[in-house]
């Protein structure tokens, strides 16, 4: 058996640096405070729980003096203004990247135009993007994008972990709605390129596996574009999801893992994964 490792599988940068923000601050303080679970991987909140990192309802539920640690995916503008107005120790984890798309978005609104947002409704990143400007349309699918009405000026962006297919979808549709449609691509970089991925690595292998939580939109979407091109994939959270049977006659094993997912539970599927298939070393995908 030959197992295939996507080269970029796992944590990509904007997570790696806030999760280790939280560490680092709980280390220091004792502990540090979050609105909602920094990343969607339960493993990593939990260790970062026993570490102190604790996830809180309000900000009412902060001790005075606490840090607050404001998570990756960005945070609704109102909780932001309110710790400010508070004075309260924010640590701020936001991703530079989703931070980049608050710009864009204000910049499109104070342009005149309407604001839509290609995105998940309810998705963290997207309620933080939404907060930013007022009354914005949030379309999650070509089907809803065909039942919005015909509009002058439009500008649009989309949530960091969207697929391009998706998001191209919808722009077809609202190229015929809109008369002045200015588009800004705000897919993630890490995320383009983990997406394109999987989309070669699945066609080669017999079976592909993808670690992630079923909380991740970015490991759905990874799974999805990896079962529309291989049959035998599969979403797996940790080692023990693992069924032997999937890798009956199978020779090539794929894997990935979305951009929430640590390297030691990559490890310890790729692990499992080496010790069904008696393998002694993976090979590396780029």
């Amino acid at each position: 058996m030959k197992i295939l490792l996507a080269k970029n599988a796992g944590y990509c940068f904007g997570v790696r640096d806030a999760v280790n923000m939280a560490y680092d601050t709980a280390k220091e303080h004792g502990d540090v405070y979050m609105l909602g679970h920094i990343v969607h991987n339960e493993n990593v909140v939990d260790d970062l729980d026993k570490a102190g990192a604790k996830v809180v309802d309000s900000l009412d539920s902060v001790p005075g003096g606490r840090p607050v640690l404001l998570r990756a995916h960005g945070t609704h503008v109102d909780i932001v203004e309110e710790a400010k107005n508070k004075k309260m120790n924010i640590v701020d984890a936001t991703c530079p990247l989703v931070r980049d798309i608050h710009d864009e978005i204000k910049a499109l609104e104070a342009d005149g135009r309407k604001i839509i947002i290609i995105g998940d409704h309810g998705h963290d990143e997207v309620v933080g993007i939404a907060s930013q400007v007022k009354d914005p349309i949030i379309v999650a699918t070509a089907d809803e994008a065909t039942q919005l009405r015909k509009t002058k000026r439009a500008g649009v962006v989309s949530q960091s972990t969207q697929t391009i297919e998706n998001v191209q979808d919808i722009i077809n549709i609202l190229m015929s709605k809109v008369v002045d449609l200015r588009f800004i691509n705000t897919i993630c970089f890490p995320t383009k390129r983990n997406q394109e991925q999987i989309k070669e690595l699945s066609k080669q292998c017999d079976v592909m596996f993808v670690i992630g939580s079923f909380t991740s939109a970015n490991s759905k979407r990874l799974t999805d574009l990896s079962k529309e091109r291989n049959s035998r994939s599969y979403q797996v959270t940790c080692a023990s999801d693992i069924d032997e049977k999937w890798l009956d006659n199978c020779e090539t094993v794929g894997i990935s893992a979305g951009a929430s997912t640590p390297d030691n539970i990559i490890g310890e599927v790729l692990n499992k994964i080496k010790e069904i298939g008696n393998v002694q070393e993976e090979e590396i995908y780029a």
